[in-house]
């Protein structure tokens, strides 16, 4: 599998024209131009990546699923992901965003950028953007175009990222506007999430297995973990780990008043193998010490 550390390379791989800037490139994909014909294997890269695209046909893979998608959509793609083009045509303008990572370097998105969890999400959970949006992105676009084609100088690097850090910030508003429009997705989601918590508690698993990852009940659902935890606090308010503490405290809570077992082979039971652990947990939820609960309810 081909990894491409420079820009340079990867332009000359797809037949790109030779980037600007060692370190940052973009590139504007029209239906008959570079993009369209561009077919290659799987490769990584140390590069983040943003790209919007309407295709017509053709596929682009990245992680574990092919994006097929026939409506304007961003993808986002970080470095040392698995990623391949094949025989991309597209319907309509689209653009390419590349930024290795040492760009980055000595600027606030430099840490910024990971906090922005989309870069973590399957290409099946692509943003799917509205017209407006649409135009709000592409102001953005062409003023980073403007700027890359200038002669460089002092402020250009500054005046690129302060526009790539605004694509970042309406990128994260459209995907909240997007879980807030598939609301009945949440809702059926999370009621499997329960469901497959349910199923790993009653089958046994916390003692064979230990306690449920995210990453594990995110796989069940065919979604990537990132995703789920993303769209599960915009219904709920808690993330997926934290929905998972509360499920197996609600559980403790259960055991406590119920179980004649000692506390320390209640959390076992549970699939906690540290005591404390399960002793720091239980307080942070209920406000008490699961000892401090048992002599509340037995008395």
């Amino acid at each position: 599998m081909k990894h491409f550390k420079s820009l340079g390379d990867m332009h000359r791989s797809h037949g790109f024209p030779a980037p600007e800037n060692p370190l940052f490139s973009i590139f504007k994909c029209s239906r008959n131009g570079a993009c369209s014909s561009a077919s290659s294997g799987e490769f990584t890269s140390d590069f983040y990546m943003i790209g919007f695209k309407k295709l017509k046909s053709g596929e682009m893979i990245y992680g574990r699923t092919k994006y097929d998608h026939d409506s304007g959509t961003m993808s986002f793609i970080k470095p040392r992901q698995v990623i391949a083009f094949n025989n991309i045509e597209l319907e309509d303008d689209g653009f390419m965003i590349y930024i290795h990572e040492d760009y980055l370097n000595g600027h606030p998105l430099h840490s910024e950028i990971q906090k922005y969890g989309f870069f973590e999400y399957e290409s099946n959970e692509a943003l799917h953007l509205s017209p407006k949006e649409e135009s709000i992105i592409w102001d953005l676009y062409a003023k980073i175009e403007t700027e890359y084609n200038n002669n460089p100088d002092d402020y250009s690097k500054d005046i690129i990222l302060t526009h790539l850090d605004s694509i970042l910030k309406y990128s994260q508003r459209f995907y909240k506007r997007q879980f807030i429009n598939r609301a009945s997705l949440s809702g059926k989601l999370m009621s499997k999430f329960n469901e497959q918590l349910s199923v790993y508690v009653t089958n046994g698993s916390l003692q064979n297995k230990g306690l449920p990852s995210v990453k594990l009940l995110a796989s069940q659902l065919n979604i990537s973990s990132r995703y789920l935890s993303d769209l599960l606090k915009q219904e709920t308010g808690k993330t997926a780990i934290e929905l998972i503490h509360i499920y197996l405290i609600s559980e403790a809570k259960n055991l406590l008043v119920t179980d004649v077992n000692s506390i320390s082979e209640i959390a076992y039971t549970l699939g906690f193998e540290n005591l404390p652990y399960f002793s720091r947990l239980f307080k942070k939820e209920v406000g008490v010490s699961p000892v401090q609960y048992k002599k509340q309810y037995l008395n």
